[in-house]
């Protein structure tokens, strides 16, 4: 296959938010330091929430002030509402990654609102980003499974995608954020939604809690999509989901797409040599595979 993959690498906010260990503002930015010179080019480095609802993300300010400006990468910081939004833009984030949310149950614990007032918060919020000219895509967490309310309409989705692209997005992720989605499930999501996505580009971002995320992102990639996130080492979860498990690892995902003959731009060994790094980090062995099984 001759295809290209972008892999959005999500360890350094999604990784690290949910993990016990709080690392030291420096120890993120030699973590962020050694996933771009593995070959990232687009990564989460922080997220614009309450510290005290997500402590890990406290230092979110100062990891962006001692971040070295490299001319091809790009720093996404997140934000879930006006004042995070806010905050990430003051910063100086190159993007901004807003949250949507498909279901209720989740909205109302994790961001406070609703499906519908989330994509309306969206409307007003373009507004800043569009004064400061900085691109600011969307995800649409839960998309494939509420731990509250069970499963998700396709339809939310479709209203969220369209509300997303007429106020601008430059790009539209679909969050399995509790790891419920099955490849066919992925597969017609997917159509479903490109349908009314206006050629805004999609992302697939799957959490691996139930050991489906390959399986997912090769139904992603067989349906089109061409930007994957994806966490170093495996690592994270949602703060406000239950029993919630890491991300798919940036590892294994480039290790399976090397195999295919898709190229991602990554550096496979030194992806790994990250991964054992931020074990030591961590004080713990993570869930990626390669690692442990190392390159064939």
């Amino acid at each position: 296959m001759s295809q290209e993959i972008e892999i959005v690498e999500v360890g350094p906010r999604d990784g690290l938010q949910n993990e016990n260990t709080i690392l030291d503002t420096a120890i993120k930015i030699e973590f962020v330091n050694r996933l771009i010179d593995s070959g990232v080019k687009r990564l989460e480095v922080a997220s614009f929430v309450h510290p005290k609802l997500v402590p890990a993300m406290a230092d979110a300010e100062q990891v962006m002030r001692d971040l070295s400006p490299h001319p091809d990468v790009k720093y996404i910081g997140l934000a879930l509402n006006e004042r995070g939004f806010r905050r990430a833009l003051d910063a100086g984030c190159d993007e901004i990654n807003f949250v949507m949310v498909a279901s209720e149950g989740f909205g109302l614990r994790n961001q406070n609102a609703t499906p519908l007032q989330t994509a309306d918060l969206f409307d007003r919020v373009m507004v800043l980003a569009n004064d400061d000219k900085v691109p600011v895509s969307v995800t649409i967490s839960v998309a494939f499974g509420d731990p509250f309310e069970g499963e998700v309409p396709t339809e939310i989705l479709e209203m969220l995608t369209a509300r997303a692209v007429s106020a601008g997005a430059s790009e539209i992720a679909l969050g399995d954020t509790i790891g419920v989605a099955d490849p066919w499930t992925v597969a017609k999501t997917i159509q479903r939604v490109q349908a009314v996505s206006q050629g805004v580009p999609l992302r697939l971002h799957f959490h691996n809690t139930r050991n489906t995320a390959l399986a997912n992102i090769h139904a992603s990639i067989e349906n089109g999509v061409r930007i994957i996130d994806a966490s170093c080492g495996g690592i994270g979860g949602c703060p406000f989901a239950p029993a919630a498990t890491g991300n798919v690892p940036t590892e294994d995902v480039v290790y399976m797409l090397e195999r295919a003959g898709i190229k991602t731009g990554i550096d496979l060994k030194k992806m790994i040599e990250t991964s054992n790094w931020l074990s030591k980090q961590l004080g713990k062995e993570l869930p990626s595979m390669l690692p442990k099984a190392g390159i064939f």
